[in-house]
């Protein structure tokens, strides 16, 4: 084609020269496909093939099955699953401080409601906790409970296995500081939660210790919040600086044969309990009661409590304001009305039980 370009361009019509170009490119093409065909035995695709530039090429049909949309879980499919059992020897409540078997309620808000969701916990749900042993069963219920506490027990100190030393039990509170880690669990205002046990045992996976940080009105009794740690988790508690817990989980703690702890899917209705602050003091009658209340709001205030504070220095203070005067005022603005309640009911369980000690 080389020998024909200076005669092409003297041409003074040029369209036809275009032309004359464009069938000798093409002719070119099918003698080189016919080529490769004979001696490769290769068949380009349709694409490539000149004649079939400008037909339309079918399209194979979409496979691809699309993708299903986003279902959210429902607490009432279970997918056939059996419900989850569990060998824990203690009730599920939804508070394990900020609730007692001693308290019982007087009615339910509303109809009971199992906060696992329906039929996935082998426990029935009494409107206040998932009882360990059968609640219709009465007779057995005496003697099942000093049972489960000597098995509670028993297996916390086989999960504890030998005393720390001093030296172990400092290295193991300075791998817990807020400069070492990150790892954090904050305990509020409803406590100990049958869900923070999870999050406890997920944490100690990765972790010889976890560090708790106690706010709001569970701090002001910080012992039972320590107990009531140590007697579910069968953890130990190695340091306590304020409202920090540093809880270690045990020499014999095995992550892959950790209890099994049923997830709460929602919070669970509180039922109607009894008036935290009755409307008259035992032993007085309405007038005196009246007359006290207004003695007190004359009492400067002894201290003023912040929002999500640490309240533990409560209980000594108003111990020692309780020697020279005989009513005692404590500022609880901006806190919940629910919140200064239960503050004022752990204090008088303190201060009865200080005197009954005395």
């Amino acid at each position: 084609m080389s020998f024909l370009t200076p005669f092409l361009a003297r041409q003074k019509n040029f369209p036809t020269a275009t032309l004359l170009t464009r069938h000798l490119s093409s002719a070119t093409t099918r003698t080189t496909t016919s080529k490769l065909h004979e001696r490769y035995t290769f068949t380009p695709p349709p694409s490539l093939s000149p004649e079939s530039q400008n037909d339309d090429i079918p399209t194979k049909p979409n496979k691809k099955k699309p993708k299903p949309r986003y279902r959210p879980p429902s607490s009432l499919d279970r997918n056939g699953r059996k419900p989850v059992r569990s060998d824990l020897p203690f009730d599920f409540r939804f508070s394990y401080t900020e609730s007692s078997e001693k308290v019982r309620p007087i009615g339910l808000r509303g109809p009971k409601y199992s906060p696992f969701g329906p039929g996935r916990v082998d426990r029935a749900w009494t409107g206040v906790c998932a009882p360990a042993v059968d609640p219709k069963v009465e007779l057995l219920e005496a003697k099942e409970e000093p049972k489960m506490e000597q098995q509670r027990k028993k297996r916390r100190g086989w999960v504890q296995g030998e005393p720390l030393s001093t030296a172990e039990r400092k290295a193991l509170v300075l791998q817990g500081e807020r400069g070492k880690t990150k790892r954090q669990i904050n305990l509020g205002r409803d406590g100990l939660t049958h869900n923070m046990l999870d999050v406890i045992h997920k944490h100690w996976k990765y972790s010889e210790v976890v560090r708790i940080k106690c706010m709001g009105v569970p701090t002001v009794d910080m012992k039972n919040v320590c107990t009531q740690l140590e007697d579910k988790t069968y953890g130990k508690v190695i340091s306590r600086h304020g409202g920090t817990i540093i809880l270690y989980r045990g020499r014999n703690y095995n992550p892959n044969h950790r209890p099994v702890i049923p997830l709460m899917l929602w919070k669970p209705q509180e039922p109607v309990y009894p008036r935290l602050i009755k409307t008259t003091i035992e032993g007085l009658s309405i007038e005196e009661t009246k007359e006290m209340r207004k003695r007190g709001l004359a009492v400067p205030v002894l201290t003023k409590l912040a929002k999500n504070g640490y309240y533990a220095y409560l209980v000594p203070m108003v111990r020692d304001a309780f020697l020279s005067s005989e009513l005692v005022r404590i500022d609880c603005t901006g806190l919940e009305r629910s919140d200064y309640k239960k503050i004022g009911c752990k204090l008088r369980g303190n201060m009865l039980s200080f005197i009954t000690a005395a």
